[in-house]
């Protein structure tokens, strides 16, 4: 999946569980740099882990680099799990994180979910933040999670056709509502198998293009259940209120020196999200790659990633406010 513009592949220098609460542990590794600047990677889903590949956009001689799963993610204990997982309990995390590596500011990375919870994040705790680069712009409003259980039909007809036919014909009327039900049913494996479609119809819609290999990690079960699950989970019982509220935020990262990347054709996140928030947000940087959708592994996306921290490691945070 990885692809020329990726710096070369690194192990990471240590790694550990922590434990945030009562409920949940949280898996976190380090690569890179050990003595290089801070930087924190936010992966997507929520519940789709950071990879492998996911190190790899940064300087490994710079960077002190630093990814972790979130509550309910693949490495996480327990699995897929809802309890106590609201993205207020996630941005705590991300500080206990930084505290336990003993960091005192870093830059903030994160793309899909993963930009809706650096911006929350970053306006929660904004002493803590040295850059934003967000990827992907989902701000989980109504328009946006319409967009994807229904909108994205106009698209993708064929996936959305498979998606709304594994549910009944009876409970075709609130998709959201007939998943979560399926993802609870007694019969485990009836359950898995309704994640795994959730998590299908998401992964083969990510590409500009048909990826098999990227659509491949999708249809891991385990992956899959913390995928959807967790999606539904945020799609269903953590709506923001107000709605816009990442949007209405802005003003508390205003001073942060920020970079936004977004595929022309994302499906998944449409455009409209990432033009609005810069928008409001006129003073951070906005690139629309031309030749991409949502996937930050597309060859368009990881060049412009790649630059703005290249930028980083380049000019430095101060510098980059001038």
């Amino acid at each position: 999946m990885a692809n020329e513009h990726f710096y070369h592949p690194i192990e990471p220098n240590t790694s550990g569980m922590l434990e945030v609460d009562e409920v949940h542990s949280i898996y976190w590794e380090e690569c890179g740099n050990p003595d290089g600047e801070p930087i924190v990677f936010i992966h997507g889903g929520p519940g789709a882990g950071a990879t492998e590949t996911d190190r790899r956009f940064f300087d490994p001689d710079h960077f002190r680099i630093i990814l972790f799963d979130q509550r309910g993610g693949p490495r996480s204990t327990p699995q897929g799990e809802t309890r106590e997982n609201t993205i207020q309990l996630l941005a705590e995390d991300i500080e206990r994180l930084r505290d336990h590596v003993g960091v005192d500011t870093w830059h903030v990375f994160g793309g899909s979910w993963g930009s809706t919870l650096s911006l929350y994040y970053s306006q929660t705790f904004p002493g803590s933040c040295r850059t934003l680069t967000i990827r992907g712009i989902w701000l989980m409003r109504d328009e946006e999670i319409d967009w994807w259980l229904y909108g994205m039909r106009l698209v993708q007809p064929e996936r959305w056709h498979v998606f709304n036919e594994h549910v009944v014909e009876s409970e075709r009327g609130d998709l959201l509502e007939a998943y979560w039900k399926l993802f609870h049913d007694a019969d485990r494996d009836k359950a898995r198998q309704a994640a795994k479609v959730w998590s299908v119809y998401e992964g083969a819609s990510c590409t500009l293009l048909p990826n098999p290999e990227f659509e491949a990690h999708f249809h891991d079960l385990d992956k899959a259940w913390c995928t959807a699950v967790l999606e539904a989970h945020y799609f269903r019982n953590e709506r923001f209120e107000p709605r816009d509220l990442l949007l209405q935020g802005v003003d508390r990262i205003r001073d942060i020196p920020g970079f936004i990347v977004h595929g022309r054709y994302d499906i998944v996140c449409p455009v409209k999200s990432a033009l609005d928030l810069h928008e409001k947000w006129p003073e951070a940087s906005l690139v629309i790659v031309p030749d991409a959708g949502h996937s930050s592994h597309e060859p368009g996306i990881t060049r412009e990633l790649v630059a703005a921290t290249n930028r980083i490691r380049d000019y430095g945070s101060p510098a980059l406010r001038e």
